[in-house]
């Protein structure tokens, strides 16, 4: 845990009591503070109760008297598209609003950090895609390297959930844009930007403020080193902002696609080949064709912005290729589940929108896609130019009918079921092909969660082998 210092004798409001509420509520009451939880739902403050916590309502105008500080879970709006009535009686009574992220930043560094030989560090992840991939990617080169490392934010444990640094050790943090927005310290040693598309637009009112949000992780804290996606227009701004000419090596410029040779610090991926780039010319190269853990074009930005990374950390770039080859890959994320009789089984299930499953149809050459589930709105047309390498589609779930229609010339089974579709796909194959499991759908229909599909998917491929 993560003592919360500044705040010695003084009333802090915790508002939302989710994961990230009761850490923050423990984090304040070890570093001295007086919590006041509140959150809507009965049943989390029956929760929060259950863990021995007494809850204040704060709902009544003389709650905020004295209070220090109102700390927001990510879950509740604050700005956009309105702030939660609870924000806004904080904001009338002029009581300073935070997250625990920004209690992170404030509470990591301790006295005894005086006494270390090697300071720790923190790496924050931000974008839109790729995020958790990263995280996961940067804090398995540390482990392979043999560096202490830990892992938190919107991935493993939450902030103030972590344990005391150590010296030396390197805390990699997932942050998502609602997370940036808000929190009032955020000072990583090394802040990284994947990529940027639309998505949460409504929270931060347009795809400016959204962006707006991400680069507060760099215009806040002034990292030493700013890790900077190129392939879109924002980063290549954000990178332009952070730099003070082309040489400035404090960016590192990385891209999937596009070849960086400038003067100064590069990391790029063109036709599987990673390259680092400095002062003008190659001084590292990886080949990422057969890293079974990083399959496709998106894949290959996360392993340039991990290699990035731990590069500025002073991890040896074999090692990092080490650490490549080493790397299952998140669970519903590119997942491989099993290789049989030449044939890849690849669990995708958080491909719950076309974005993420086009992304999912150009990492392999020949696929056996099974898709299907809710559909969203629009269904799978936008998908039509990545249907190339669909040898057939196995339609599952509620829009198996609505996809069939929207497919054209492209083979297709309406399977209806999991099971089934598994059992023809896996039938059906040749060697060199991958059953894809790409859903292109949310779960809902007949699964709680993106999880509990992937999850079933793994199982009946599992099954077959057995």
């Amino acid at each position: 845990m993560i003592p919360v210092q500044g705040f010695e004798g003084r009333r802090v409001a915790v508002l939302g009591l989710g994961r990230s509420g009761l850490a923050t509520a423990r984090a304040l009451q070890a570093g001295g503070a007086v919590p006041c939880l509140w959150d809507d739902a009965p049943e989390a403050r029956e929760k929060a109760e259950a863990a021995g916590f007494a809850l204040t309502d704060l709902t009544r105008a003389d709650a905020w008297e004295g209070a220090a500080c109102l700390v927001v879970s990510p879950g509740i709006p604050h700005l956009y598209p309105e702030p939660n009535r609870l924000v806004a009686r904080a904001i009338a009574a002029g009581v300073p609003i935070d997250n625990d992220i920004g209690l992170f930043f404030r509470s990591f560094a301790t006295p005894d950090w005086d006494a270390m030989d090697a300071t720790p560090k923190v790496v924050a992840i931000t974008g839109s895609n790729g995020k958790s991939t990263t995280t996961a990617l940067i804090h398995h080169i540390l482990k392979v390297a043999g560096r202490p490392a830990q892992m938190a934010g919107n991935i493993g444990r939450g902030v103030l959930d972590l344990d005391p640094a150590q010296p030396g050790e390197v805390v990699v943090l997932e942050l998502s844009s609602y997370q940036t927005e808000l929190a009032r310290a955020l000072t990583p040693d090394i802040a990284v930007f994947t990529n940027l598309s639309p998505d949460h637009l409504d929270r931060h009112a347009g795809l400016g403020g959204y962006f707006a949000a991400k680069r507060r992780l760099f215009a806040e804290g002034g990292p030493d080193r700013a890790v900077i996606g190129v392939d879109e227009v924002e980063g290549r701004f954000l990178a332009n902002q952070m730099a003070e000419g082309p040489a400035d090596d404090r960016v590192i410029r990385i891209s999937s696609g596009s070849k960086l040779e400038g003067e100064g610090w590069s990391v790029f991926a063109r036709k599987g080949f990673l390259a680092e780039w400095r002062k003008g010319r190659q001084v590292a190269a990886i080949d990422l064709r057969e890293v079974t853990g990083l399959p496709g074009a998106h894949n290959h930005q996360n392993a340039c912005a991990s290699y990035a990374a731990t590069r500025a950390l002073g991890v040896a770039p074999k090692i990092v290729e080490q650490a490549f080859h080493s790397f299952e890959g998140l669970p519903h994320r590119s997942q491989l589940v099993a290789e049989r009789g030449g044939v890849r089984f690849v669990n995708d299930s958080k491909a719950t929108n076309v974005d993420s499953a086009a992304k999912a149809l150009q990492a392999f050459p020949r696929i056996r896609w099974i898709a299907g589930g809710l559909g969203k709105d629009g269904g799978i047309a936008a998908l039509k130019p990545f249907l190339g390498a669909v040898v057939k589609a196995y339609l599952i779930g509620h829009s198996a009918r609505d996809f069939a229609l929207e497919l054209g010339e492209t083979p297709h089974e309406i399977c209806e079921t999991m099971e089934r579709a598994v059992t023809r796909a896996a039938a059906e194959a040749c060697p060199g092909e991958t059953v894809l499991l790409a859903p292109a759908a949310a779960s809902f229909d007949q699964y709680p969660n993106f999880e509990k599909r992937g999850e079933d998917f793994a199982a009946r491929v599992r099954a077959l082998a057995a």
